[in-house]
């Protein structure tokens, strides 16, 4: 059985953005899992990414700016068994986001992080983000950025995520590939997509990741190698970077252990009681 997984909308995105490619391989992925549109939630966070809210065909809730994961988080603790994604820029991820993000990696609920990183704030036209190139001058920054950039790969390693991988827009067969092994993986996944940004980022384009990246053939089993893959090297990894196998937050909840929270009857309670309380 296959889909389209397309709404009545069109794509607003810019000519040439890097969500178009992430959207066709999201799709593809969602193929090969044989999914239907009643399979599985995606959670969406706000800015260009969010935007894919009106044109992916499934469960969907639409967030605020850095709060798709803890939205995400509680879905997934209502229904462990449904699959549950969550679609952010890196602005929300890292940015607003990136408590939310910490201590769900931490928790290893068993839910998948596709980050869009463009390395701008694309929405707000173009203001410099977590994972901009220090130096990097935009109209937040006018006189370059003074921070360090942060490394979201060395991040969601040390954090306690057990599937980190990275991808990129413009090699939308390889990104179906590394979606598809996100999703299959029990456990927390990320994965950080590289995306040019056509009308804001003039450094960070197509070419530019071309030339800038290079394919990893299987993933790091130890944290120590994968963390020397994400620092050590002038270039960036594509591929699935690092994956282990521990037990996921509601693998440890015995009240889950024969049924999802939507399986139980809600409790019974005397509401004017529960008041007295607080009186």
């Amino acid at each position: 059985m296959s889909t389209d997984f397309n709404t009545q909308y069109p794509p607003t995105w810019c000519p040439g953005c890097g969500n178009l490619g992430i959207w066709a391989a999201l799709k593809a992925a969602f193929n090969q899992l044989n999914w239907t549109p009643d399979k599985f939630a995606v959670v969406y966070d706000i800015g260009c990414s969010g935007n894919m809210n009106d044109f992916l065909k499934s469960y969907g809730f639409h967030g605020l700016h850095g709060r798709a994961i803890p939205a995400a988080v509680g879905i997934h603790l209502a229904n462990h068994k449904l699959p549950v994604l969550a679609i952010l820029g890196d602005g929300g991820a890292y940015g607003e986001g990136g408590n939310h993000l910490m201590h769900a990696m931490r928790a290893n609920f068993n839910i998948k992080i596709f980050v869009h990183d463009n390395r701008v704030y694309g929405l707000t036209t173009g203001q410099s983000t977590p994972t901009s190139p220090q130096g990097y001058q935009s109209k937040s920054t006018p006189f370059g950025l003074i921070e360090t950039p942060l490394n979201p790969l060395a991040l969601s390693i040390i954090q306690g995520a057990t599937f980190v991988a990275q991808g990129f827009a413009g090699d939308i067969p390889q990104l179906t590939q590394i979606i598809h092994a996100s999703i299959q993986h029990h456990g927390f996944s990320i994965v950080n997509i590289l995306q040019p940004c056509f009308t804001f980022n003039q450094v960070n384009t197509y070419q530019y990741f071309r030339d800038n990246t290079y394919h990893l053939d299987k993933p790091f089993i130890q944290k120590q190698d994968a963390l020397k893959e994400v620092i050590d090297n002038s270039k960036l990894p594509v591929g699935v970077i690092y994956q282990t196998t521990k037990p996921t937050f509601t693998d440890q909840l015995p009240q889950l252990k024969n049924g999802t929270l939507m399986d139980e009857s809600p409790p019974s309670f005397n509401f004017d009681e529960l008041l007295t309380d607080f009186a």
